[in-house]
């Protein structure tokens, strides 16, 4: 998708459009590691929709270009799907009125497959010759454009160009007399990342990739089954969290109760470790781990590998903020909030001249001048994408008065893109592919410029450092060491990458 695209028909159609054309400002966004998906489902409870809406809140974070639910009322599905954020449509008390049942499933988007069109917002559903059959999905199939073409080659009509169309259409094909086998065929096909959602007219279903690349978790509230990204969704809406969904397991509730499939043969579980650098809300806990202290460890670590003399240590908000915390802590040096984050920018309007877009950063970030004029500082934030906004960053600071401007990256510096739900550039647009630390340095304009090691990371996670032959995560994206087959990638003809919104206007 261009980044100047004007709104769709689609969203025209809803009403979902303000003023002539809007877009994410890319000089905002240069840094930023777009997130994947989020899932919510419930099954059993007279309030789904609801309840589900509010899941879909706590997991914003994971998408902001869309939301939809879908619900069963016991002999209908009902679906509403929008473009835009949670609270623009199921905070209001119509829309929710129109998804009426026992059981909900919901989804936020990020595209990175398909446009972001509203045919392509999730969940999607199907009439099936077994009843309907709705999904959500968060991750990317690593030979999703494979399987589309065979599908359509054997006749398929798609409706929408994203990868989670595929498992509908291979559930629909499979031969298989009960759903729960159809639906382990189409799993058998499929190659990559995945946490799903399904629904059918008896069943709420889970599932979860055999790396257990993308997180997925099982709670419980008033006595109904509960399935989520992250347990910030639980925490919403007071549920009880149960357990993490096994890599390569399959949880089945109905009316009987609770089921679960391992149809995989098992493996070593390969969790993406960017669900802690990123991805993952701080109050959540992915596999086990308070994501928070995770990032507060990252700082640590940081700390002990590249500190200098400072004064104060300044996040890059808001995503820096426990790497620095904890960078403060082991260093010893007074914590500041030097830079103060405007969480009100939203979309921009496409600015007239150059010379104004230029000024776009101060709207998310202004410096506190108080806090840093005359001071060393350091400035900590997660990850380096393209350098385009730690650059103004920088220069921002030493506008504020700063003396010495230090940058350090609480993860290490990201060599290869991903295929398994984050959007990532090609190695010509990553920074730290194509230009060594110096320069990178120079290009920013920091006096200094430090990464964590990869061994630091691990060291940071509770490990003595990163074992090759056994890593306990998918950090491919720093290492090159991926985790599955990348099938659409190593096809002969050319095939189009993830859709990438990190594109510098040209």
């Amino acid at each position: 998708m261009d980044d100047q695209q004007s709104p769709s028909d689609d969203a025209k159609a809803q009403g979902l459009t303000t003023g002539p054309l809007y877009l994410e400002d890319p000089d905002l966004e240069g840094d930023t590691l777009r997130e994947e998906c989020g899932v919510f489902g419930i099954f059993g409870h007279p309030e789904a929709a609801a309840i589900t809406a509010l899941g879909l809140h706590a997991l914003q974070h994971r998408g902001q270009e869309a939301a939809g639910i879908v619900s069963f009322d016991g002999s209908r599905f009902h679906s509403e799907r929008r473009l835009g954020l949670v609270g623009d449509t199921f905070s209001r008390r119509e829309v929710i009125e129109r998804l009426p049942g026992n059981a909900a499933i919901g989804h936020v988007r990020y595209s990175t497959t398909g446009e972001t069109i509203l045919r392509n917002v999730q969940p999607l559903f199907a009439e099936l010759n077994a009843g309907g059959f709705a999904v959500g999905h968060n991750g990317n199939l690593t030979n999703g454009l494979t399987l589309r073409r065979e599908l359509v080659r054997g006749g398929a009509m798609m409706q929408s160009t994203t990868d989670t169309e595929v498992i509908l259409h291979l559930v629909a094909q499979s031969k298989r007399n009960h759903f729960i086998d159809r639906f382990i065929e189409a799993l058998r096909t499929i190659e990559g990342a995945y946490s799903l959602v399904s629904l059918t007219n008896k069943k709420l279903v889970g599932a979860r990739d055999p790396l257990g690349i993308r997180p997925l978790v099982l709670g419980e509230f008033e006595g109904c089954p509960i399935l989520a990204s992250e347990t910030c969704a639980l925490d919403i809406i007071g549920a009880k969290y149960v357990r993490d969904v096994e890599p390569g397991e399959i949880v089945v509730f109905d009316e009987r109760g609770a089921q679960s499939h391992k149809p995989f043969p098992p493996k070593p579980p390969r969790p993406c470790i960017f669900e802690y650098i990123y991805f993952s809300r701080p109050d959540s806990i992915v596999g086990g781990r308070s994501v928070y202290d995770v990032r507060k460890a990252f700082g640590a670590q940081l700390a002990r590998e590249s500190h200098v003399p400072v004064d104060v240590v300044v996040p890059v908000p808001d995503s820096g903020v426990p790497a620095a915390v904890g960078y403060s802590q082991h260093s010893g040096v007074p914590f500041e909030l030097g830079i103060i984050r405007n969480h009100y920018v939203g979309r921009t309007f496409i600015q007239p001249t150059q010379s104004i877009r230029e000024s776009g950063v101060k709207m998310k970030h202004n410096a506190n001048r108080a806090a840093i004029e005359g001071k060393r500082i350091i400035l900590i934030d997660d990850s380096l994408v393209r350098g385009t906004t730690s650059r103004k960053i920088v220069r921002m600071m030493r506008d504020a008065g700063a003396r010495e401007v230090h940058f350090r990256l609480a993860s290490p510096p990201i060599l290869y893109p991903d295929y398994y739900g984050i959007d990532l550039p090609d190695r010509g647009g990553l920074l730290a592919a194509t230009h060594n630390l110096e320069e990178m340095r120079e290009l920013i304009g920091a006096d200094t410029l430090a990464f964590l090691s990869v061994d630091g990371m691990y060291r940071a996670m509770g490990y003595p450092g990163r074992d090759p032959a056994n890593p306990k995560f998918s950090d491919h994206c720093f290492t090159g060491a991926y985790p599955t087959n990348l099938t659409d990638q190593d096809q002969v003809e050319p095939t189009p990458r993830q859709l990438s919104l990190l594109a510098e206007a040209s």
